[in-house]
């Protein structure tokens, strides 16, 4: 004798007229049962405070446990839903649901094509180390390196700073970042991203735009001791301390600090970044202060570094001078820390003045 279920599938087929098997076939695959990993779809039937059911037809009843309720706390009765089979059969008959995994694997799914593609996205940091930025993406959390950081972003300070670097990163928390997949793996649970990768197209536009010469505004980022850090429309530039000024540096922020505009000239150009200049864009001052010079000029200095090689020498503003040791004795013993003072200020004797190479040297004038 047929059971129920077959008394039902009879009726069906001769309702729709087809043969048994075909309906039989039909019936398995409404019936199929759920497997682990498997993704299903059904509606919310409830929502309560420790746990949410889904109708998944056929195949029963659905339940998300109380540790995904906060995960899923915009659901309401009737919302269609997407999750993951955990347990398949639990001792009620229910089957254990996870929505978090599922969304994870949708996730996974997006990131993967977005990588494939190369497609730029949004990002929202939410927290930051000194490493970098940690962000979240469909679902999935990922990390944003400093490396990655565009010249806009990049916390160019000192090295040892780095109290300053986290404060500069941590500026960035909860403010939109335009960014590209570097590197994604579900298996490793990695997910990296990349803001010079969704800006480098734009970039390589603006390089083709620039040439030597050219003076550009751009916004200081970031003052080193070797230099400053430019921010122009998004392309790094870097003023070497040697071209701050015509005078000697000897500290950049001196001369600027983070945020402040400034004009400066192109002087080179590589696949990255700029080198520019700020001296450059005045007068070298050195040629109008040595014109009255000639040899055998006397002139007075003050000593503003001593070396085992000699002396240099301010004669004035922009005029740094040598008294070489060979102008100082004979022998291999002179030594010029025994014969100067730093600070102290002298008369001294012009022997030559190279205005090519910008290059005075003097010895010690005689009384």
């Amino acid at each position: 004798m047929n059971g129920p279920k077959e008394g039902i599938i009879l009726i069906m087929a001769k309702a729709k007229k087809i043969t048994m098997d075909e309906l039989l076939a039909e019936s398995e695959s409404s019936f199929k049962k759920a497997i682990t990993g498997d993704t299903v779809e059904g509606t919310v039937l409830s929502v309560k405070k420790h746990e949410i059911l889904i109708d998944l037809g056929s195949q029963g009843v659905g339940l998300v446990p109380r540790k995904e309720v906060s995960f899923s706390h915009n659901l309401k009765v009737g919302d269609a839903v997407t999750a993951s089979v955990i347990e398949p059969e639990m001792d009620d008959g229910k089957v254990l649901l996870s929505l978090r995994k599922a969304a994870k694997d949708k996730g996974w799914d997006e990131i993967q094509s977005k990588l494939e593609l190369g497609e730029t996205v949004e990002v929202i940091p939410f927290d930051a180390n000194r490493g970098g930025l940690l962000v979240e993406y469909e679902g999935i959390r990922g990390f944003l390196p400093v490396s990655q950081l565009s010249a806009e972003h990049y916390p160019r300070v000192g090295s040892a700073d780095k109290e300053e670097i986290l404060q500069r990163l941590n500026s960035l928390v909860g403010k939109p970042v335009q960014v590209r997949i570097l590197d994604a793996s579900k298996k490793d649970n990695k997910l990296i991203f990349s803001e010079k990768e969704a800006i480098k197209d734009g970039l390589a536009e603006r390089f083709a735009e620039l040439k030597i010469g050219d003076i550009v505004k751009g916004v200081v980022t970031g003052v080193v001791d070797f230099g400053v850090f430019v921010n122009v429309d998004g392309i790094e530039g870097l003023i070497h301390i040697s071209e701050i000024s015509w005078e000697r540096v000897n500290n950049p922020s001196d001369y600027v600090k983070v945020g402040d505009t400034i004009e400066a000239k192109i002087i080179a150009i590589d696949k990255e970044r700029l080198s520019l200049s700020m001296k450059q864009l005045v007068e070298d001052p050195w040629i109008s202060e040595v014109e009255g010079l000639k040899k055998g000029s006397k002139v007075e200095g003050t000593v503003t570094r001593i070396t085992p090689f000699g002396a240099f020498v301010q004669i004035s503003p922009a005029v740094e001078a040598l008294v070489h040791v060979s102008e100082l004795g004979e022998g291999s013993d002179v030594d010029p820390e025994k014969i100067f003072t730093l600070n102290e200020r002298k008369s001294f004797s012009v022997l030559d003045i190279d205005k090519e190479g910008r290059k005075i040297s003097l010895s010690i004038a005689k009384k």
